[in-house]
């Protein structure tokens, strides 16, 4: 009977520790197997070896974090300004906004997360299967647990995996034939449907033994309902335009060892109902909800009285979820990020590495966003795009939305443009156009609560609770050429004259370099909302009939059909929550409209959150928006000038390009050395 090779399942694809000889040596594997048999009878190593596998999804594979291990959480809606070598000579060698968005990386840039996707792999297979020899549990309940854990953190590593190179290697989950020979250990991609139902299989299979809920302890580990929601996450990017129907040039040329296509060219619109009923299966497990903060009739700098949006005849009297009556929409979406509430107190967050992110969090993030006057970098900003997306306080488009791109046919119409001029003029006081203090431009008077909890508008307060000094705190910060926080010739301005003011807590200061000075952030992975919205978008697609889905479990079957009632059911939550009318029912009623309005709910709802990169190029959308203009605010004029400040105009130095080759991240020179049948994305190179 041949052995299988456990402890070297990741060498296959050139991530071995051994040398060539080494990696076929029995005796080797013999001794790491009796290593093996010690680990899985101890207790407390048997643990060790279950956070071990756990520990590979911190850094480089962090869902939400800051740029320098990956800058996905940078998209056409919010860029980063320093790690820029062309402007400071200590930044060479790392990744530039701009060379990010023209895609002049290489092969060998940011690629820590196959390494280390593969580990956590390696690891999680391991374990999986030996676990079983400990009988040092508690209870079954206890050892099944583990086991599920195990499986939904091997799982998440495809999932990472699949979202960021496309089609990947798929081991077998018993190891590798050691008796092979090394060429024939090699191992192609796999198609993208065929992984994506790997995830949706394995993730189903670990949901049946995960606890439902967590306690202080373990709250960064997964539940039932982490488990669905990837598998959720993984059948809605398979039933996307990318992977579903695409006969694109890119799509055919995208190929394994053997020619084999790897993304699918025939459409089916039945993986959208499967992505629909699989939302559903986490919306029944009724453990989550949107997080919402009472109404507050006190007032104070960092906790303001609620601002109630404009009277509606049903959403002004009704409490949430089917109003907004009873709740302080700016103070429930400002904190469900922020720190000012913790994991478990959150019952929107789905998953969470917690803690466990890494040396670029979020709070590293913050630091790049506080603005110098808070010792913060003041190089992480907003682009006018997004300010546009958000919504007027009641509902409509803000005035000038997105005119600059008038000419770009897929914005060339009324539900993307809006041609009336944009706002001029400023508050004088700050009690017209609340939040707004004096001297803030009307353009940003009157918008939705989600706007004030994410943007850093030119003259927006910051309160800063955390600094020594009282005069120090409370500062309305400006943009302007010759403030402190304006242009300036090094790297630390934004480049928009827009910050970012998501994931930032009233008290967040970096005074003296210290990051003890910001609250903890837990990273939002996976939320309760994204799911919701994931289900309408879903949902929305399905047109031809009514597809009957089981269950995660097959203990009932989804009726799924294209409803306006079920696809209220996603959108509906998550606008009372920000305190926004729903949709009319002429948008419920077009599918190719209420797509426009699905995407754009999510741009707004997720901005910051690592989904926009990965979002517009599920939709096959990247060609156009990574390539459209950045817009800004003029950011060479002084306040004396500030009706021209708050022009906009294309950002001179912030670049935007797309070509084919950036729908996928390119694979290491390494692995492709390393493994023959590995076969390379299109456009990039498979040597040095």
């Amino acid at each position: 009977m041949k052995k299988k090779l456990y402890i070297l399942l990741i060498s296959v694809l050139g991530l071995s520790i051994q040398s060539c000889s080494d990696y076929l040596d029995s005796d080797y594997i013999f001794r790491d197997r009796e290593t093996i048999e010690k680990v899985f009878t101890d207790r407390d190593k048997t643990e060790a070896w279950l956070a071990n596998a756990f520990s590979y999804l911190s850094d480089a594979c962090a869902d939400v974090c800051n740029k320098r291990v990956t800058p996905h959480c940078f998209a056409d809606d919010m860029y980063y300004g320093d790690d820029d070598g062309s402007i400071q000579e200590s930044k060479e060698g790392e990744l530039s906004y701009n060379e990010f968005k023209e895609g002049l990386y290489d092969e060998n840039t940011k690629q820590g997360m196959w390494e280390r996707c593969y580990q956590g792999i390696r690891q999680a297979t391991i374990f999986i299967q030996n676990v079983d020899m400990n009988d040092k549990f508690e209870s079954e309940a206890e050892r099944l647990d583990y086991k599920a854990q195990a499986r939904f953190v091997r799982a998440y590593y495809y999932w990472l995996l699949l979202r960021r190179y496309g089609p990947v290697p798929l081991l077998p989950d018993n190891g590798l034939d050691y008796d092979a020979s090394y060429d024939e250990l090699a191992t192609p991609r796999a198609p993208y449907e065929e992984i994506a139902d790997y995830i949706s299989q394995e993730m189903a299979l670990a949901a049946k033994d995960l606890a439902l809920t967590r306690g202080q302890n373990s709250a960064a580990r997964p539940t039932r309902g982490a488990a669905l929601s990837a598998r959720a996450l993984a059948l809605i990017y398979a039933a996307s335009p990318l992977a579903n129907g695409n006969n694109d040039e890119f799509a055919q040329l995208l190929v394994d060892d053997k020619g084999n296509r790897l993304l699918s060219p025939e459409y089916s619109e039945e993986k959208w109902a499967k992505a629909a009923a699989a939302a559903k299966d986490v919306m029944d497990l009724g453990v989550y909800e949107l997080y919402t903060a009472d109404r507050r009739t006190t007032d104070s700098p960092a906790e303001p009285a609620t601002i109630n949006p404009p009277y509606h005849e049903v959403y002004s009297n009704a409490n949430y979820p089917e109003g907004w009556k009873d709740i302080d929409p700016f103070e429930s979406y400002r904190s469900v990020f922020n720190g000012q509430i913790d994991i478990l107190s959150n019952p929107e967050l789905i998953f969470s590495r917690g803690r466990n992110i890494g040396g670029q969090s979020i709070r590293d993030m913050v630091v790049h966003q506080l603005p110098l006057t808070a010792t913060g970098w003041n190089t992480s900003g907003l682009t006018q795009k997004i300010v546009d997306a958000y919504y007027m306080n009641d509902g409509s488009n803000c005035p000038g939305m997105n005119s600059e791109y008038a000419n770009v046919p897929e914005y060339n119409n009324n539900h993307r443009l809006d041609t009336r001029p944009r706002a001029t003029g400023f508050t004088t006081t700050a009690e017209e156009h609340k939040p707004l203090a004096a001297g803030v431009s009307l353009q940003y008077a009157d918008r939705e609560p989600r706007f004030y909890a994410s943007v850093a508008y030119n003259g927006a307060y910051w309160y800063l609770g955390n600094e020594k000094e009282i005069a120090d705190r409370n500062k309305q910060i400006f943009y302007y050429r010759g403030k402190r926080d304006g242009y300036n010739a090094g790297m630390f301005w934004l480049r928009t004259g827009i910050g970012v003011m998501k994931y930032v807590h009233p008290d967040d200061t970096y005074q003296n370099n210290s990051i003890d000075n910001l609250r903890y952030k837990p990273e939002p992975a996976i939320r309760y909302a994204d799911i919701l919205l994931m289900y309408a978008e879903a949902i929305n697609e399905v047109s031809e009939g009514t597809y009957d889905i089981p269950s995660w479990d097959g203990t009932k079957t989804h009726s799924i059909h294209r409803s306006v009632a079920e696809m209220r059911k996603g959108i509906k939550p998550v606008r009372m929550r920000a305190g926004v009318p729903d949709f009319d029912n002429n948008i419920y009623a077009d599918k190719d409209v209420f797509r426009i309005y699905l995407k754009r709910e999510r741009q707004i709802e997720l901005m910051g959150e690592g989904k926009r990169y990965y979002d517009i190029r599920r939709w096959k959308d990247a060609r156009v928006e990574e390539a459209m203009p950045v817009y800004g605010c003029n950011t060479l004029m002084t306040e004396s000038d500030r009706e021209m400040f708050h022009t906009p105009i294309a950002v001179w130095n912030l670049s935007a390009t797309f070509s084919d080759k950036m729908w996928f991240w390119p694979i290491s020179h390494g692995e492709l050395k390393r493994n023959k049948r590995l076969t390379q994305n299109p456009g990039w190179t498979y040597n040095d």
